[in-house]
């Protein structure tokens, strides 16, 4: 029986192409059960304006997987395992990182297919409030914090809501993040996308009727 490390090093041999949804099962159950290298103490800036490990497969490696997810979730820090090939083998955003620390899943199914825009029907029951530790850490809260600030904005504010009790929403007050155009709102939800679960629904709001604001 082939161990993790084994196992991980011949799932990694499956060309690209051939990599479907089977495949990324399997490769997250070897991966987060085997050790990596550290080939970059410092985080490197990627294509897409983050900040990211680099790690490898390799005999020489050490580092639980684990480990290095635990210590990268609490700084706000990717990973990109193998990026001296062609095309690396994984790219792990913040957000998928802390999931696994808190869940041990990197993201969960997504069912519902979120609309370009956001409307809520007259008479709609709505459910809000504060996000619980369980669904958006402190740590993940103070990261997002510190990204704000960088960006000018020293207050900003959120809420969780759901008209069912089963799907939520992570909404960011438009309000407090100073009024932005229109034409900027796709950008801003693409780049908290990265804080966040690729499963997490994110929607820019104004605070008018909604109640539960609270600041991150």
């Amino acid at each position: 029986m082939l161990s993790a490390q084994e196992s991980l090093d011949k799932i990694l041999t499956t060309p690209p192409v051939q990599r479907d949804d089977r495949w990324q099962i399997d490769f997250f159950e070897a991966f987060t059960k085997s050790n990596i290298l550290i080939s970059n103490p410092t985080p490197q800036v990627a294509y897409d304006s983050w900040p990211y490990l680099h790690v490898e497969t390799s005999e020489e490696a050490t580092e639980p997987v684990t480990q290095v997810i635990d210590w990268l979730s609490q700084r706000g820090i990717g990973m990109i395992l193998n990026p001296q090939k062609d095309e690396p083998d994984y790219v792990f955003s913040f957000g998928m990182l802390w999931h696994f620390r808190e869940r041990g899943l990197f993201f969960e199914e997504i069912k519902t297919t979120a609309a370009e825009k956001f409307e809520l029907q007259q008479g709609t029951k709505i459910l809000s409030g504060p996000p619980h530790d369980s669904y958006l850490p402190q740590y993940v809260r103070k990261i997002l914090k510190q990204f704000f600030v960088e960006q000018g904005i020293l207050m900003p504010r959120i809420l969780v809501m759901s008209t069912d009790k089963q799907h939520f929403d992570l909404c960011f007050s438009l309000d407090s993040l100073g009024l932005p155009p229109v034409t900027e709102h796709a950008g801003l939800a693409e780049a908290l996308q990265w804080f966040l679960p690729p499963h997490y629904s994110i929607v820019l709001t104004r605070e008018t009727g909604l109640k539960g604001f609270v600041e991150i």
